[in-house]
């Protein structure tokens, strides 16, 4: 009777060997290492960031990838505007353009509209629990859309920093003798209207051609944050609501500064007015660093070499400290088990803590895993070789200790809202200027402005 056991058993072994032999390498959902699933990418990260990426791809298939039988493949690069504008031709049907990428890099607002077409597959069953707990949760949910489920995946976050330009801004208290406070909106609009005063007094033959202190990278997010601080929500319901009475202050905050001339108004973004000498001060997001360089070239093709201080984002008076998170994430395609899984094994490996940091160690974002977050970032700061972004991490650090976070809100439309509105906010300030310009009285061109605003 035993050796018929031990028979049994050996036959059963050497089915499960042959078995095992015969299926090659097979992993989940049928992978296969002899028989590789290519997994199409698109994504809009540009510079250094698209050249890790690369980098990372590659050892990805090298490694990884070959054990498992993924290929990714990279079909393209563009600028979200770009990306967007393909990802919502594919979801509305357009003849004529490419196949759905397997993974896509996109924000909530285009995955609600992937997802209303049927196109991303949600990502819950594609991660255990234990997996998703070792992302930062604000992470995760972001990615959550109306359902409840799981369509963006974290692969770097950022989010909004003042970015001061040191050398004019030191020059500038030296000279005036005065020590402004940046750490709030406040602040930061006293300071710019010395400023303005300080840089017009020093031509007294020719009035009003002082120079702007700032601008902000968006409007609507200084709108939708400091609503936020003070308590208040600006976009949540579909609108931006400028006639609450909390609202005020944030016009206050932005609007007459501009008319004064204090504030910079412009379509381009605030690093391209800052390589031109134009401004001293802007917030926008921590992913943009790079793009402010270390250098002044003034009009007449002069140049002056320049420090930044990257500071924390500026909290109304009064204020809770929040501040916007952002940034794009993955969505996985609609198709097989096989091709779904193979995306979220790409997605596994390159959000674990030693991949994603190197993707966001030269750079202005963050990685998204606890080990990454807490553990390296330290480590990370110190390896940047950039030394803006060393200072930006240790920035972000500190916002990430001592800040709450919001995100826009996951609304059909909020990419028309908040242009619409970033829109409208820039016509009052330019042509309140040129009134005040002419001769009219700040205080009461803002009254009038608003009133016609916050209809």
């Amino acid at each position: 009777m035993m050796k018929s056991n031990k028979r049994k058993t050996m036959r059963r072994a050497l089915c499960l060997a042959f078995a095992v032999l015969a299926a090659g390498c097979k992993g989940k959902a049928g992978l296969n290492s002899r028989e590789p699933v290519t997994i199409t990418m698109w994504h809009n990260y540009g510079g250094i960031l698209q050249e890790t990426m690369d980098e990372l791809v590659d050892e990805f298939n090298a490694s990884r990838g070959r054990e498992q039988g993924v290929i990714i493949s990279v079909t393209s690069i563009s600028a979200s505007r770009e990306l967007n504008e393909q990802l919502s031709k594919i979801a509305a049907g357009d003849p004529g353009v490419p196949k759905m990428p397997d993974l896509a890099a996109v924000y909530p607002a285009m995955a609600m509209v992937l997802e209303k077409a049927g196109l991303i597959a949600p990502l819950d069953d594609l991660f255990t629990e234990k997996e998703l707990s070792a992302y930062l949760p604000r992470f995760v949910e972001e990615g959550r859309l109306s359902d409840g489920k799981l369509y963006v995946f974290p692969v770097a976050k950022s989010t909004e920093a003042l970015f001061v330009n040191k050398t004019f801004f030191d020059r500038f208290s030296a000279a005036s003798g005065r020590v402004e406070n940046l750490s709030t909106f406040e602040g930061l609009a006293s300071a710019a209207l010395h400023y303005y005063q300080w840089t017009d007094s020093q031509t007294p033959d020719i009035p009003g051609d002082g120079k702007a202190f700032f601008t902000a990278d968006s409007w609507f997010n200084i709108a939708m944050v400091g609503m936020a601080q003070l308590g208040g929500d600006f976009a949540g319901s579909g609108r931006p609501d400028t006639g609450a009475g909390t609202y005020r202050r944030i016009w206050d905050i932005c609007v007459p500064p501009a008319l004064a001339g204090a504030y910079a108004v412009a379509d381009n973004y605030s690093s391209s007015l800052s390589k031109a000498g134009e401004i001293t001060a802007s917030t926008g997001s921590t992913a943009g660093i790079l793009f402010y360089g270390d250098t002044v070239t003034y009009a007449d093709n002069t140049s002056e070499k320049v420090e930044y201080l990257v500071l924390p984002y500026p909290v109304f008076e009064g204020g809770a400290k929040v501040a916007l998170q952002r940034g794009a994430g993955m969505a996985v395609a609609k198709s097989t088990p096989q091709k779904e899984t193979a995306a979220a094994l790409f997605l596994k490996w390159f959000t674990a803590p030693d991949q994603n940091m190197r993707f966001v160690a030269s750079t202005g974002y963050l990685p998204v895993t606890y080990d990454a977050f807490g553990k390296k970032m330290t480590g990370g700061t110190e390896a940047a070789g950039n030394s803006a972004v060393r200072r930006l991490m240790g920035a972000t650090a500190q916002i990430y200790e001592q800040y709450d976070f919001i995100v826009a809100p996951n609304l059909d439309g909020i990419d028309r809202i908040t242009r619409e509105y970033e829109a409208a906010v820039k016509r009052a300030m330019q042509e309140g200027r040129q009134r005040v310009a002419a001769g009219e009285d700040a205080a009461r061109v803002s009254g009038e402005l608003f009133a016609a605003f916050a209809r």
